[in-house]
């Protein structure tokens, strides 16, 4: 019997639990880790909100009404200048952060190789074939005692 030809009170009994156990272990996750990041945009405004918040109560006891004045100007003029461009779009930040780890995962990929010469040993440190095979002729790589 295909799913379409189900029917009676147990049609959808198989959907019905599969989305109960799914919403459980999305609750269970989110109760353990947090709640899932949200986009690029969202996580920058809850940035700019938290760096607000500590710079206010930071500047409070040490610099003054002078000072407190200052940095709360300066928290309004940045959030003036990004909040149009979270607005108008917000996945610009989102490639933006994709573009990073791709920047991030190339500069890995270039250090390791020197990384690993730097950490190595005098025999582990030459070069090495491509695909780690010994050059034709080269026999097993034993040294041969010709007296």
């Amino acid at each position: 019997m295909s799913d379409t030809e189900r029917t009676g009170p147990d049609a959808d009994a198989w959907e019905k639990a599969c989305a109960e156990d799914l919403a459980a272990e999305q609750a269970r996750r989110r109760e353990q880790y947090g709640a899932e990041p949200g986009s690029a945009a969202e996580e920058l405004r809850k940035l700019m909100d938290a760096v607000a918040e500590k710079l206010s109560a930071f500047q409070a006891p040490i610099g003054g009404a002078a000072a407190q004045g200052a940095v709360q100007h300066f928290v309004e003029q940045a959030k003036a200048a990004v909040e149009p461009v979270i607005e108008r779009n917000p996945e610009v930040f989102d490639h933006l952060a994709n573009a990073g780890s791709e920047l991030l995962a190339a500069y890995r990929s270039a250090v390791f190789g020197h990384e690993r010469r730097w950490t190595a040993g005098p025999d582990e440190a030459k070069p090495q074939p491509p695909g780690g095979d010994k050059p034709e002729g080269t026999g097993s790589g034993e040294h041969i005692d010709l007296d």
